[in-house]
């Protein structure tokens, strides 16, 4: 009999939409230095647009696959939800790698034709050449990555485990919380992290931390599944998370509020307070970060308004490329690059920086729509393979 927990849950477009904002802040923010720069999200608080997609791909994962792992399910729903997951980790390796080599590609490209070298010491290019044979072996291995296409390597980390906390999602989330932020504090408390030659730091987007932000996506989507909310919605906790937000403005916008706060964060780690509540870099996601977008998604869901806005026409285009992240990402990265040697060629320009940013989101969207309407492959579906599996170890007992 199916239940209504069995049914695909209705697709969200904060989701989407939201998704598709931080996809272009990305964007942005990947060719350093432009104009409008400026006006991106880590301006106006202390998390940035990787916090809210991490936030968001958890919750997407319960949404997309956490009928296969609720009480009740058996084994062919289980390997089913395990098919599921792990063939997109195995595309989200495959995109890494082909983003890795194309970005490679680009900047060898500059530096040949053009003679332009500068580029490749920002980008860490200088390593590969330095190793060429090396680099080849530690890039497939995830254990060298090169700046501005090093978040994906994170994702596939945390999906990958996701079939482990999904089923514990669903039976004992506090439980599951609980280990989250544990092996987050363990973390950070010290420094664990994955290596990253030659950077002696690890990852840049370390999973170890990282993996609490995602966690909590994962049951807000368990959570929407059942048809309620993680945290109710109350007022009291609205006021608190505006205050969260306002600060945050406040600490990027006004100077003196911000020489203020960095001042009491500086004395509070000679004090000897630990590094995860006095810092705000990103690799080891500290409370700062943490609690900032946190605040910001509990202000986004709390109005019924913020749903019917992003269901609405004006945002589909950002609700079009939130639903093919993974492409917009992996092309957005790669023409990142391209734009960064321009930019390193002729210098910052408010004219030329539109230009260059209106012509590379112009053709993310095309791309986006492109995958959207492209004709589906007709493989048969996982569940049937699962079946052909299951019944042919039957027929081997």
């Amino acid at each position: 009999m199916t239940t209504q927990l069995d049914r695909p849950s209705p697709r969200d477009p904060r989701l989407d939409v939201l998704r598709g904002l931080a996809l272009v802040t990305i964007f942005i923010d990947h060719v350093p230095g432009n104009f409008w720069e400026r006006f991106t999200s880590h301006n106006f608080g202390l998390s940035d647009a990787a916090e809210g997609f991490v936030l968001i791909a958890g919750i997407s994962a319960a949404l997309a696959y956490g009928q296969w792992f609720q009480p009740g399910s058996g084994l062919r729903q289980g390997m089913i939800g395990l098919g599921h997951i792990w063939r997109r980790v195995w595309t989200i390796y495959l995109v890494q790698i082909l983003i890795t080599m194309l970005t490679l590609g680009v900047i060898l490209a500059v530096a040949r034709w053009f003679g332009d070298t500068q580029l490749r010491h920002i980008n860490k290019m200088d390593i590969f050449l330095l190793d060429p044979g090396g680099a080849m072996l530690r890039m497939p291995l995830l254990i060298q990555q090169l700046d501005y296409v090093d978040i994906l390597p994170m994702y596939l980390v945390l999906l990958a485990a996701t079939p482990v906390a999904l089923w514990l999602a669903w039976r004992a989330g506090w439980v599951l919380l609980g280990l989250s932020v544990l092996l987050w504090w363990v973390t950070n408390t010290y420094q664990l992290n994955l290596p990253n030659h030659p950077n002696p730091a690890g990852w840049f987007f370390n999973p170890l931390a990282w993996q609490l932000i995602f966690v909590i996506g994962l049951l807000i989507g368990t959570a929407g599944r059942q048809g309620r909310r993680m945290i109710p919605a109350h007022p009291v906790l609205l006021i608190i998370a505006v205050a969260v937000l306002i600060i945050g403005l406040g600490w990027m916008q006004l100077s003196f509020f911000g020489e203020y706060m960095w001042g009491l964060m500086w004395q509070a780690q000679q004090d000897g307070a630990p590094a995860y509540l006095t810092s705000v870099e990103k690799t080891y996601l500290p409370l700062p970060r943490l609690v900032h977008v946190l605040a910001l998604a509990y202000v986004l869901t709390y109005f019924p308004l913020v749903r019917r806005v992003c269901g609405s026409v004006i945002l589909a285009p950002f609700a079009l490329l939130g639903r093919q992240g993974l492409l917009v990402f992996a092309a957005g990265s790669v023409i990142c690059v391209g734009l960064q040697t321009v930019r390193q060629r002729t210098g910052a320009d408010l004219g030329l920086d539109t230009v260059l940013l209106a012509c590379g989101l112009t053709l993310l969207f095309m791309l986006a729509a492109a995958k959207q309407y492209w004709p589906k492959d007709r493989e048969p579906p996982a569940a049937k393979r699962i079946d052909r599996g299951l019944a042919l170890l039957k027929r081997q007992k």
